[in-house]
């Protein structure tokens, strides 16, 4: 019996007449299988954006958390007791130092004054008085006209009345004092916040503050270190806990506002703490910024960085390579031979729209960018440069 090969899938059903069921069926199943094979060797390899690992000097941050602190802030209170006789100032006025804020009723203390004065002109005349006294007994003693005790109680009213004197004189400083508490000024330049009393108002020491005065140019941003961080910085610069403040090579110190905004402006450290918390293992810094835009207020939560002294060269990629399973990081790497390789890789913080590879991958290593979802690992790609690429 001789046997005739088939030569498409729609001949098997004839060729099932000619030749036994089951001899038929297996050249049928064996040409479709070769079929099927063939098509897929046709195949074109998916195309692939592909782009290089560069490297690039990035100089490395460290992010904390930080609060802002006015250089100055003082709450007002009113030192003598009065009615509020006028306010000068509005709420969140802008004030100078010296401008006038506020006036207490000052007659009743202008009388004061007026009294104490008057007693000082009294103790006065009465001291003249106790040494004319004292003169003339001195000299009716030394004629043995009047006996000593009598010379002795002279000179004691002498002594009472200098005594009254000076007791009249510092009244007298009391009084001004007091007067001039009547008048409420700014002691340093800054804006008020709210003020919490009304003219008419009885105020006095135990009165709650009338208003409060922050400064806010330059300002201070508190933040930690922990031990390790420190040690480190205090190595790299050359100086000692006392000293870095003072150092030329003090670290750059950065701010991102509340919305997420980099200040413009960076700041410089000039306070170290003098011990570390032992609840937290970290000390405390402080640095100082000129605040030009009144953009970071007082008691803000900043996140602060403080920027390497010297750049390292790292080993970046697109962002658009980096995906993600259970097992970590990864990216999609195209060798020499256009196969498509699976690489877990460790990554660091982002630049712009790439990230610091910091472990797992080699500059120049072409990693895929766009067309992730067509390839596995294993096969031929044809892999083509993405046309922006970073680092360039």
């Amino acid at each position: 019996m001789s046997l005739e090969f088939v030569s498409s899938p729609s001949l098997c059903h004839g060729s099932a007449r000619a030749l036994g069921r089951s001899i038929a069926l297996f050249f049928c199943f064996s040409f479709a299988h070769a079929a099927v094979a063939q098509d897929q060797g046709d195949a074109p390899a998916p195309k692939v954006s592909i782009a290089a690992a560069y490297s690039e000097e990035i100089t490395d941050e460290a992010s904390f958390i930080g609060r802002a602190e006015a250089t100055e802030k003082v709450d007002i209170v009113a030192r003598v007791n009065g009615f509020l006789d006028s306010q000068d100032v509005e709420d969140g006025a802008l004030v100078n130092e010296g401008d006038l804020l506020f006036t207490i009723e000052p007659d009743l203390y202008q009388a004061t004054l007026e009294a104490r004065k008057a007693d000082l002109d009294r103790a006065e005349a009465n001291l003249e008085l106790a040494k004319v006294d004292l003169a003339r007994k001195e000299e009716l003693y030394k004629r043995d006209a009047t006996p000593e005790s009598e010379r002795d109680i002279a000179r004691a009213n002498e002594l009472v009345a200098e005594a009254e004197v000076k007791a009249a004189k510092a009244a007298i400083q009391q009084a001004e004092l007091d007067l001039s508490y009547t008048e409420i000024h700014a002691p340093f330049t800054g804006r008020l916040g709210r003020v919490t009393t009304s003219v008419g108002d009885v105020v006095g020491p135990n009165n709650p503050p009338l208003v409060n005065l922050v400064s806010e140019a330059p300002i201070y941003v508190n933040f930690s270190l922990n031990e390790k961080q420190f040690t480190t910085v205090l190595e790299t610069v050359g100086a000692n806990p006392a000293s870095l403040a003072e150092s030329e090579q003090s670290p750059v110190v950065k701010v991102t506002l509340p919305n997420g905004t980099a200040l413009p402006e960076t700041g410089k450290i000039v306070f170290v703490d003098n011990r570390i918390d032992p609840l937290t293992g970290a000390i405390t810094l402080r640095a100082q910024f000129d605040n030009a835009d009144r953009l970071i207020v007082d008691g803000a939560f900043l996140n602060v960085q403080i920027e390497a002294l010297e750049p390292t060269l790292q080993v970046l990629i697109p962002q658009a390579a980096l995906q993600r399973d259970q097992r970590g990081e990864f990216v999609l790497v195209v060798n020499d031979q256009q196969m498509v390789e699976q690489r877990y890789i460790t990554t660091g913080d982002t630049v712009g729209s790439a990230i610091i590879v910091s472990d797992g991958l080699r500059e120049g290593e072409s990693v895929i960018v766009e067309g992730l979802q067509r390839v596995r690992p294993g096969v031929a790609v044809d892999a083509i440069v993405a046309s922006e690429q970073p680092g360039e």
